[in-house]
C-alpha cells in the first residue's frame, strides 16, 4: 500500500512538473508573438465610389434601370410599395463616429510586383486601407505622424510603397530595391 502510495505521488510531482514546464514554455513563445492581422479583400481596380456600403447606396442614375416595355407586367401592386411597420423602431443610441474624420480623400490603390497597398488620401494626410501581398509575398508596414511605408518582401526582393504627406497633400512614391 505505501509502495503504491509513493508511485502516485512519484507521478502526480512528474506530471505536474511536466505541465507547468510546458505551460511556461508555450506562455513564453505566445507572449512574444505579434499576430497578423486579416488580410484585406483586394479592392477591383474598376472600383468607382468608395463610399458605397451596406448603409450608404450610391445615387442612382436616372439611365441605370432599363425602360420598361408595355409587355412588362410590374411585380407588386402600387398600394403594396412600402410596407408599413408594426411599431416604431427606437432609435440607435449608439451610433458610431466615422473611424477617421480626416479621410474625407480618394482611395487610391498602387499595384506592385509584391502586392496591392490601397491608401485613402485627404486633403492634408493619409490613411492605409489595406495592404495585400501577392503571392510567395510577405507583407511589413510602419506608421508616422507624417508618413505610411507598406514593404513587401519575397526573399532579397523588396517592394516598398511609400506615402508622404509633411507640408504637402499626400504623395505616394514605389520603389524596387
Amino acid at each position: 500500500m505505501r509502495r503504491g502510495l509513493v508511485h502516485t505521488a512519484a507521478w502526480l510531482l512528474a506530471t505536474g512538473a511536466a505541465v507547468t514546464l510546458s505551460w511556461w514554455g508555450v506562455h513564453t513563445v505566445m507572449a512574444g508573438t505579434a499576430y497578423d492581422p486579416p488580410r484585406a479583400v483586394p479592392i477591383a481596380a474598376g472600383a468607382v465610389d468608395a463610399r458605397a456600403s451596406s448603409t450608404h447606396r450610391p445615387e442612382a442614375s436616372p439611365s441605370a434601370s432599363p425602360p420598361r416595355s408595355a409587355s412588362q407586367k410590374p411585380s407588386r401592386t402600387p398600394g403594396s410599395a412600402t410596407p408599413s411597420p408594426s411599431r416604431t423602431a427606437k432609435p440607435s443610441t449608439s451610433a458610431k463616429p466615422p473611424a477617421s474624420p480626416s479621410a474625407s480623400g480618394t482611395v487610391k490603390g498602387y499595384a506592385t510586383q509584391g502586392g496591392r497597398a490601397v491608401f485613402d488620401l485627404g486633403k492634408d494626410s493619409a490613411t492605409l486601407v489595406s495592404a495585400t501581398p501577392a503571392a510567395g509575398w510577405s507583407v511589413q508596414v510602419w506608421k508616422d505622424s507624417t508618413w505610411i511605408r507598406v514593404e513587401f518582401t519575397s526573399g532579397t526582393d523588396k517592394v516598398s510603397v511609400f506615402c508622404t504627406w509633411h507640408d504637402h497633400a499626400p504623395s505616394v512614391e514605389v520603389a524596387k530595391y
